[in-house]
């Protein structure tokens, strides 16, 4: 068995920002700590992407104080809040890397699972994309190992979350893009996603798609109507515990767990053999 750790939307940013620092690193360290006391620990923690708020090199330089205290392996996704160069320079000797066309795409061959990151940026805009270079990539590398259990990460969610202020417009060329490269590929076992900071879980071109909670504050779960012209005062986002997701690999099989960071007291513990003698 082996697990990977996911985290997403950590949204660390500089002191021009103290509350949002302050709070969003605290959050951050509270997951941090809590993914290094699971038992096994993972094998590795991907970020799949809101590495930062704004996208300042400065920024990556408060996020990587934070990351200097991890001894789990990181690898790395970026979203729609982060700067493609700014990130790469800050974080070359960190792991960053790209494909040829200078996307932050890459696989990873963890042993029990294979990591494919895939960069859905579309700098100036807060949706996602996927072009046809990136799809031509992304095939090419599912048709190198078409029996290793793969994990596919991605920033953007290409399913509804029913959130409608967050959500892609489901016909969106780079959905239909991104879909046909998957149909098919009996090796997915999972596209795991951020963006939303909430979890929820949905399906593309027979693929299971799980979007993770964010370090970072949450969204608050409303699926009424929304007018994006007109603000109506509804709450947006909710002081609700941070968290990451848990993805394991057993057996060929991926499965993945919603976890929430935190200091809880146990309810129950193991003192009698589930099975008798």
């Amino acid at each position: 068995m082996l697990t990977l750790a996911q985290i997403t939307d950590l949204h660390v940013t500089t002191d021009r920002d103290p509350p949002n620092r302050r709070r969003n690193e605290d959050r951050l360290r509270q997951v941090l700590a809590a993914i290094h006391a699971l038992q096994p620990r993972p094998a590795a923690i991907v970020i799949s992407g809101d590495l930062v708020d704004r996208g300042e090199p400065q920024e990556y330089a408060a996020l990587q104080a934070v990351l200097r205290t991890v001894d789990i392996p990181i690898h790395y996704a970026i979203g729609n809040h982060d700067n493609r160069a700014h990130f790469l320079t800050a974080f070359k000797t960190m792991g960053a890397r790209t494909d040829p066309n200078g996307f932050v795409q890459y696989a990873v061959d963890l042993g029990e699972m294979r990591l494919v990151v895939c960069d859905t940026l579309e700098e100036g805009r807060d949706g996602g994309g996927f072009c046809e270079r990136r799809a031509e990539w992304l095939a090419q590398t599912l048709d190198e190992a078409p029996d290793s259990p793969t994990v596919i990460v991605m920033h953007h969610p290409p399913v509804l979350s029913g959130i409608q202020w967050m959500d892609p417009e489901p016909d969106a060329p780079w959905i239909e893009r991104l879909a046909c490269v998957l149909r098919g590929r009996e090796q997915v076992g999972a596209v795991i996603c951020g963006h939303v900071h909430r979890a929820f879980s949905g399906r593309l071109a027979g693929q299971t798609i799980a979007a993770a909670p964010a370090t970072s504050i949450q969204l608050t779960l409303n699926l009424t109507p929304v007018d994006m012209e007109t603000a109506d005062g509804r709450e947006i986002l909710v002081e609700e515990p941070p968290g990451y997701a848990l993805v394991m690999a057993n057996q060929g099989q991926i499965t993945t767990h919603v976890c929430v960071a935190g200091d809880f007291p146990p309810a129950v513990t193991y003192t009698q053999p589930f099975r008798a003698a």
